[in-house]
């Protein structure tokens, strides 16, 4: 809706129990569905208790800045808003990082309890954001603006089980582990503290990346409840970071990362129809992530546009002492970063392998095929050389994880670097994985383990 040329386009959220409402919501109406007519009387209740209080109401943005209804104003919608244009409002005095984060805010607000992408919001998202606002206004005044990065101001999800030193939570989806406190930022979040990103939550995620129990479905922890794909509600979500794709996917954040050990970022992007890359392993640092395979784990980005996803790449690449590989990976690195290759022209010359058995046998005689084939037409038309139907041996065997030997190396080494990161936290009420095993054991109803199977955990 316009007015006066302004687009309204948050609608109104109360800035008193904001963080009470979303926490409430994600945390506990999610996790247990009989409990949701009791969470909705509640926000109700709380609803009535605020009545008296201001209203934030519709933040309204324009060139002339904030709340402005001048008839020259031009309008920013966050929606699908990507880096670029966020730093060109920016730039323009149309937009702050602080209503942005709002922004998101209601849009978690009103969609999270349905999708359950967000297991937790950071109290401390909105000072941030402020923070930014003050520092690209003293850059500004003294000519610097430019040269912010381009991450500056804007919000990043963080799956669940990346370790941040503040007041939220790192728990990968379980409650065994709400409470605890990591020794010290991951890498990857102190690289995105240093570029001015705000943090704006941690992301939903498959429990344990799924490790508690290959039977659970993609996308279910007990925390944050079932992930849910926004384009086809009965449809698989992916996972295991199935809740920073679902967020970026329905505009609840800018970009996010998540972490793979196998298929859990591809996977999950490719089915919410979001860009997701799997950096190779020690390209960025695993240090402070609770860890599956060291070997293969890999954290990277998840966003609308591939230009955003290298944004973030730059962003969180880069040689770690805690993580050994990140020394040799470092080399790979090209200088000057990686935005330098985004060019239109860019895949003219690349060659690029097709591989269609056998992962095309599942959708003959569905359009699947045919808008593949279009894609491959409009690769070629840019310049690209297309190798079509190429082989991979054993591929039947590489692709079962059992039959591989894979599940084999990823049970052992789950079990063995996972006591290794529990043993280093500050403080946590388990220090095993056996502990974990006892957790569940002992609170059925808080990680529903009627429902929900551990054999995983108790097989590792």
């Amino acid at each position: 809706m316009l007015h006066s040329s302004t687009l309204r386009i948050c609608n109104p959220l109360h800035s008193s129990g904001i963080w009470t409402r979303i926490v409430f919501m994600s945390k506990f109406a999610d996790i247990f569905s009989d409990r949701r007519a009791e969470a909705v009387a509640v926000a109700e209740e709380e609803e009535e208790e605020e009545e008296g209080e201001e209203d934030i109401g519709y933040w309204a943005i324009s060139s002339r800045g904030l709340g402005s209804s001048s008839s020259s104003s031009s309008a920013f919608d966050f929606r699908e808003a990507t880096i670029d244009r966020i730093r060109l409002a920016f730039s323009l005095d149309s937009l702050t990082s602080h209503h942005l984060v709002t922004c998101y805010l209601h849009q978690i607000h009103s969609l999270n309890p349905f999708l359950r992408a967000i297991i937790e919001v950071n109290p401390d998202a909105l000072e941030q954001a402020s923070v930014s606002d003050r520092e690209r206004l003293e850059a500004r005044r003294s000519g610097r603006e430019q040269q912010l990065s381009p991450l500056h101001g804007i919000p990043v999800l963080l799956k669940d089980s990346i370790g941040t030193l503040d007041r939220m939570n790192t728990t990968c989806g379980s409650y065994a582990l709400l409470g605890a406190k990591v020794a010290r930022d991951a890498h990857v979040v102190e690289r995105l503290r240093a570029e001015g990103a705000v943090l704006l939550g941690k992301a939903s995620m498959s429990e344990w990346y799924r490790m508690r129990s290959f039977g659970n479905p993609n996308g279910w922890s007990a925390r944050g409840g079932q992930g849910v794909n926004p384009y086809v509600s009965s449809a698989d979500p992916c996972g295991s970071s199935s809740g920073s794709a679902i967020a970026v996917a329905t505009n609840m954040v800018t970009v996010s990362l998540g972490s793979e050990t196998h298929s859990s970022i591809i996977c999950p992007s490719d089915h919410n129809s979001v860009v997701g890359f799997k950096p190779t392993a020690g390209l960025t640092s695993r240090a402070g992530i609770i860890p599956v395979s060291p070997r293969v784990d890999s954290i990277g980005p998840i966003a609308r546009t591939m230009s955003d996803v290298v944004y973030v790449l730059d962003a969180i690449v880069g040689v770690d002492p805690r993580d050994e590989a990140t020394k040799e990976a470092n080399k790979f690195v090209p200088a000057g970063g990686y935005r330098q290759f985004l060019k239109e022209d860019s895949l003219r010359g690349k060659r690029l392998g097709i591989v269609r058995h056998p992962f095309f046998a599942s959708f003959n005689g569905t359009t699947v095929i045919s808008t593949f084939e279009q894609h491959l037409v409009s690769l070629w038309e840019r310049g690209a050389i297309v190798i079509d139907n190429l082989e991979i041996e054993n591929v039947d065997v590489i692709l079962d994880p059992r039959r591989s030997g894979e599940m084999i190396v990823m049970v052992a080494e789950f079990r063995r670097y996972l006591n290794e990161f529990l043993v280093e936290l500050r403080s946590s009420p388990v220090r095993s994985l056996a502990d974990i095993i006892a957790f569940n054991v002992d609170h059925p109803d808080m990680e529903m383990t009627e429902q929900y199977s551990q054999d995983g955990l108790i097989e590792a």
